[in-house]
């Protein structure tokens, strides 16, 4: 079998005919030309079978690699004259526009960044680390199904670090399909604006309720004029919590510095490594931290007050309760703390009185951030395992294409299938 036969049945190319193999120290170059005679445009669906004339360079691609050698697709291509992009080179079936990879490279590069991190894709590939959030873009774009944004009923909003310096991203997340369905930078009211303006009236009109954290910006978006007024905002049993836990913390670092202004270096360092065993669920504790918590709770005072506060916070919303329950339950618990002459869980009373009609909808509806919140843990894996993104584009990208409406699959079981 000739060479040029024998490559054109390997590289599994649509669209081309091998005309030439060249085997260099380093790399196999195959030359190939395409089959169809009409142009098309790399941008649209614009065709012609004019031509504008042929680029005097040829254009290369990198393939999937053969054995230890790199593979490169190399071909000359002709220049079309589109409406309304211009002058463009033509688009080849076999590669993304602007793209110096062929798409089975590119979606097993994908495939690679959302199970390991870019070092060791950088090492098995032998690209830039950069090249592999424009990969990663380029394949999120292609592969994102416009149709997401339909039907969506009961979806939350929350935003996750994606990088130090307060950098957050903004997810929404469908919880009928557990999946994040819509992303961009930043964690404000503009940005959940830019949400609901893709998402456009009608489709805003059909959701039902919201699931958010207690801070502003997302419930004064959701609430305007065009987005969704009619959704009820359910105010997640996880962030109330969480609000329990920082009131018990503050609390705690003040009775640390008071310890720390009464010249006992001792007793203030003991008691600072008894963070853990407050905030931590009794369960989950450790034998060391038990003991821990338990003498603190024989000591008693302002922290072992504060943590009898926390937990019974976080109990009212343990499963079973009716939503009366929880009413009578949230009712006993913030005249408790408005009494405790705590300031942390004072203040954390008022925040309950406030957002009180969300809290109890969210119990009502049965609805939770807990989903949402596993995939935010999820997130922060990504980009910790990827060692820093400096773009949000790619970032976002990669959260699409792990916890998105996107199923990637190796090159191999893309062309079985």
């Amino acid at each position: 079998m000739r060479a040029t036969a024998a490559f054109s049945s390997l590289l599994l190319l649509d669209g081309v005919h091998v005309r030439d193999v060249v085997f260099e120290s380093d790399r196999v170059v195959v030359e190939v030309a395409l089959r169809r005679r009409r142009l098309i445009c790399p941008r649209c669906c614009f065709s012609t079978p004019h031509r504008h004339d042929v680029r005097p360079v040829d254009s290369d691609w990198r393939h999937l690699d053969l054995g230890v050698w790199r593979l490169e697709i190399r071909a000359r291509l002709r220049r079309l004259v589109c409406p309304e992009h211009g002058v463009l080179t033509e688009g080849v079936p076999f590669a993304r526009y602007r793209s110096d990879f062929t798409r089975d490279f590119e979606h097993l590069v994908a495939w690679l960044a959302t199970r390991t991190d870019k070092t060791t894709i950088q090492r098995l590939v032998r690209i830039h680390w950069r090249t592999v959030g424009r990969i990663i873009e380029r394949v999120c774009a292609d592969e994102l199904d416009p149709g997401r944004l339909n039907d969506l009923f009961e979806i939350g909003i929350d935003e996750v670090s994606w990088r130090k310096g307060h950098r957050y991203l903004t997810l929404v997340t469908d919880h009928h399909r557990g999946q994040v369905v819509w992303g961009a930078e930043g964690h404000d009211a503009a940005t959940a604006d830019e949400f609901f303006d893709e998402l456009g009236a009608h489709r805003s009109g059909q959701i039902e309720a919201i699931s958010m954290d207690m801070g502003p910006g997302y419930a004064k978006s959701a609430r305007a004029e065009g987005h969704a007024p009619q959704a009820v905002i359910a105010i997640d049993s996880f962030h109330v919590a969480k609000l329990g836990s920082e009131a018990l913390d503050e609390v705690r670092r003040e009775y640390w510095n008071h310890l720390r202004t009464l010249g006992d270096q001792q007793a203030a360092k003991r008691f600072k490594d008894a963070r853990w065993a407050l905030l931590k669920r009794p369960e989950n504790l450790t034998d060391r931290q038990t003991e821990t918590l338990r003498a603190l709770k024989a000591a008693g005072g302002t922290v072992a007050r504060a943590y009898l506060l926390k937990e019974a916070l976080r109990a009212i919303f343990a499963p079973g309760l009716t939503v009366d329950d929880v009413d009578q339950l949230l009712t006993r618990f913030c005249s408790r703390a408005s009494r405790s002459r705590m300031t942390p869980f004072v203040r954390l009373a008022k925040t309950i009185r406030r957002h009180r009609d969300g809290i109890l909808a969210a119990v009502r509806l049965g609805l939770t951030n807990a989903r949402a919140e596993a995939l935010n843990n999820k997130v922060r894996l990504i980009t910790r395992r990827a060692y820093g993104f400096h773009s949000a584009h790619a970032a976002l990208a990669l959260v699409l294409l792990t916890c998105g409406p996107i199923t990637l699959q190796p090159p191999h079981e893309l062309h079985l299938h």
